[in-house]
């Protein structure tokens, strides 16, 4: 099934420049915004707390909510509505570490009950996560997005260019790197969080360097166009004020394996197609390899797209916001594919990336033998061979003259 005939040719390539300011733009967009912001707005998960969601029968507001709850010390409360407006719902967080949790669900349901009447209040949950375990948490999940990219591009490094000694010195440098900075750190007295943030950052800018250096093309082309997916998804959740949850670290885990496994499709019509290019230039064969892939890419995307607006729609508040990032990484993903990980292989000197040796230039046609003579190449034939031939030649002139006269 085809609704992109595969012999479309759209200047994808071409239009690179353009795709490269759009993508730096976003993503400018997205520092701005974290530095106003002073971060991600965690959530009880990672910032640690007390989460509990109400729902009342009649319409209310947070500064209302807020003063009801006085009587039981959270009246400092962040209060923020939760799902639809007409639901009534709203989550009330409150990162106090003396508060008495002992029954905490009931002397809300009985305070906010006295403001708003006797059944008209609903708790629906309640949650409570520490400190210490919601720091733990959050630099777990910084982990996992950050050995996930890693180990992406120690296998595409050994997958499309059979360099997997090149990719086992990147990782070492990369180990060595970290090491390095972690040591650093803790000589300087860094606190933890801070810690984990330039290890990171470390890790990221040694690993795209050491593609760099090493050439490793295709791994530079998948790390930056992963890199440019989860920050653009982060920096949305930041521009919407929206909750990063474990729910989101999820999604964004889902957001590389969905962006990779589209970037490998068409990476390896590249590989392919370089194979028998011949003289054709890197960029005509990368943009007609992304237009052969194109018809895929967009049934793939469109169909798991109308997937996840059901879930977002109708999935109710509790996954909305785990349904909104892969909305979000899904289009993002597909935008990268197609005009960062294939152009940034344009990118790196030396023209085009490692290919099979079966493309090599091809030798001249032979000349044409005449009528009885065998075929030989120079390194063929030995000097006593061809004196003989030479005498032979001779011989046989000699005698044709002699038949002439």
């Amino acid at each position: 099934m085809e609704f992109i005939k595969s012999n479309i040719n759209l200047n994808f390539v071409g239009n690179r420049g353009k795709a490269f300011i759009i993508s730096g733009l976003l993503i400018l967009m997205t520092i701005a915004s974290l530095f106003l912001h002073g971060g991600p707005n965690y959530g009880i998960d990672f910032a640690g707390g007390i989460l509990v969601q109400v729902r009342f029968a009649e319409p209310t507001d947070a500064s209302a909510i807020k003063k009801a709850l006085d009587p039981v010390g959270m009246g400092q409360s962040t209060v923020q509505g939760f799902g639809e407006k007409k639901n009534n719902e709203f989550l009330i967080r409150d990162e106090k570490k003396g508060l008495n949790l002992q029954g905490l669900a009931d002397r809300v349901r009985e305070t906010l009950s006295k403001t708003y009447g006797k059944g008209k209040v609903e708790v629906r949950r309640v949650e409570m996560v520490g400190p210490k375990v919601g720091q733990d948490l959050r630099e777990k999940a910084l982990l996992a997005i950050f050995y996930a990219i890693i180990l992406i591009a120690v296998y595409i490094s050994g997958r499309f260019e059979q360099k997997w000694g090149l990719a086992a010195v990147m990782a070492g440098v990369l180990v060595g790197a970290t090491l390095l900075v972690q040591a650093l750190i803790s000589a300087m007295g860094g606190g933890e969080g801070v810690a984990m943030v330039w290890l990171i950052l470390t890790a990221l800018v040694v690993t795209v360097g050491a593609c760099w250096l090493l050439k490793l093309r295709y791994a530079l082309g998948a790390i930056v166009a992963l890199i440019h997916d989860v920050v653009i998804t982060v920096g949305v959740f930041s521009l919407l004020d929206k909750e990063f949850t474990l729910a989101t670290v999820a999604a964004l885990l889902t957001i590389i394996g969905y962006s990779l496994n589209d970037t490998i499709i068409v990476y390896d019509r590249i590989r392919e197609n370089l194979n028998r290019a011949g003289k054709q230039g890197l960029d005509v064969t990368i943009n007609a390899s992304i237009n052969q892939t194109l018809s895929r890419t967009v049934l793939t995307s469109g169909t798991t797209l109308m997937v996840l607006l059901c879930l977002y729609v109708f999935g109710g508040g509790v996954i909305e916001d785990f349904a909104l990032a892969l909305l979000v990484g899904v289009v993002v993903g597909t935008y990268s594919s197609i005009f960062v990980a294939s152009p940034v292989l344009l990118l790196l000197p030396e023209g085009r990336p490692m290919t099979s040796r079966r493309s090599q230039r091809p030798r001249p046609a032979p000349a044409r033998l005449a009528m009885g003579e065998a075929e030989t190449t120079p390194a063929q034939v030995s000097p006593a061979k061809a004196a003989s031939a030479a005498r032979q030649k001779r011989g046989k002139k000699s005698r044709g003259k002699g038949k002439r006269r």
